[in-house]
């Protein structure tokens, strides 16, 4: 059955919108990627917070190529990353399975750290930096920080957390 998710009009063909969410899949993980695949597209924001209206737009259209192109992942390794290079634009990278013919496909390759958040997305500035702090005790230094959102608002309300994940990606 298809159902448009609230706040964030993706098609699933499930009866639940965001599977579960683990965390200790993700919190305090290490990951190493070698030419991991994400399609990447952009969202215009004011002052670091998406235009909700665009934001949806976006994701649908990212998932729509991917699976028309079938390189969309098994619903188990669904990863949306999100990163903003300024207070105007924010990026989004979702993770594919295979190249998408004539579509911006970005290859991340490096060491990730990641640890799990549990709040309102308004905290993400305090989680990086909690990162930072974290990272400095393991000697390590972040070079650029990517954002996974666990949940849509709609499941957020339903599972009763609003997990993110802080994937830094390491000096």
């Amino acid at each position: 059955m298809k159902t448009m998710v609230e706040d964030n009009p993706v098609l699933v063909e499930t009866k639940e919108c965001c599977p579960e969410f683990d965390p200790s899949l993700w919190d305090n993980k290490k990951h190493t990627w070698t030419n991991k695949l994400f399609l990447k597209d952009s969202v215009p924001e004011l002052f670091h917070i998406p235009l909700p209206t665009m934001y949806g737009k976006v994701i649908t259209r990212m998932w729509e190529k991917a699976e028309e192109a079938q390189a969309a992942p098994p619903r188990e390794e669904f990863l949306m990353l999100a990163y903003d290079p300024s207070p105007f634009k924010g990026e989004l990278l979702l993770a594919i399975t295979k190249e998408i013919p004539g579509e911006e496909v970005v290859r991340l390759s490096g060491t990730f750290m990641s640890k799990v958040f549990d709040g309102p997305y308004n905290q993400v500035p305090k989680f990086m930096k909690e990162m930072d702090e974290y990272l400095k005790t393991q000697n390590l230094k972040a070079k650029k920080h990517y954002f996974y959102y666990a949940y849509c608002p709609k499941c957020a309300k339903k599972y009763g957390h609003n997990y993110m994940v802080d994937l830094a990606e390491l000096q």
